[in-house]
Order: structure tokens, then C-alpha cells, then sequence
């Protein structure tokens, strides 16, 4: 499992501020977290675009290439303005 936190407009717009997933087998990095995300829906699609947001890896920050395993924390913070 991991647990994915959601700041600022993220967590306004999708009415979360965490939550709790096991992610698919193919999701092994921040792009791919970001692509599998998108897939829920509209305001997904247009609120997870990597130019406008910042994602960390156990507190650390992340690329797209960052890779993810079971049980890290991933935060996503908008950044669009």
C-alpha cells in the first residue's frame, strides 16, 4: 500500500487530502503514478499534468524517473496558478 497526500488546489478541487492505494504492478515511477492518476477523470486528467505539480517521494523531492515501491509516501502539490 501506499498512501498518497494531496495539498493545495489538488485537495480542494478533488475533495481529498490523502488516501490509501495499492497501486498496479506497472506503476514504478512518478510518471506512471501520474499517468494511472489522470485515468480517474476530467478533473484529474487536467489537474495532474507534471509541469504544474510538485511531487515528493518520502519527503524527498521527485522527478518523473523517481521510482516508487510499496509503502512510500507520495505527496502532489499543485502548483498552477
Amino acid at each position: 500500500m501506499n498512501r498518497i497526500l494531496y495539498f493545495a488546489d489538488l485537495a480542494n478541487t478533488l475533495g481529498r487530502t490523502s488516501e490509501e492505494v495499492q497501486l498496479p504492478d506497472d506503476v514504478k515511477d512518478v510518471d506512471a503514478l501520474l499517468a494511472w492518476l489522470r485515468q480517474r477523470g476530467s478533473a484529474w486528467n487536467r489537474l495532474l499534468v507534471h509541469e504544474t505539480v510538485k511531487v515528493t517521494v518520502n519527503k524527498q523531492f521527485a522527478d518523473l524517473k523517481t521510482p516508487i515501491a510499496d509503502g512510500d509516501e507520495i505527496a502532489l502539490v499543485s502548483m498552477a496558478f
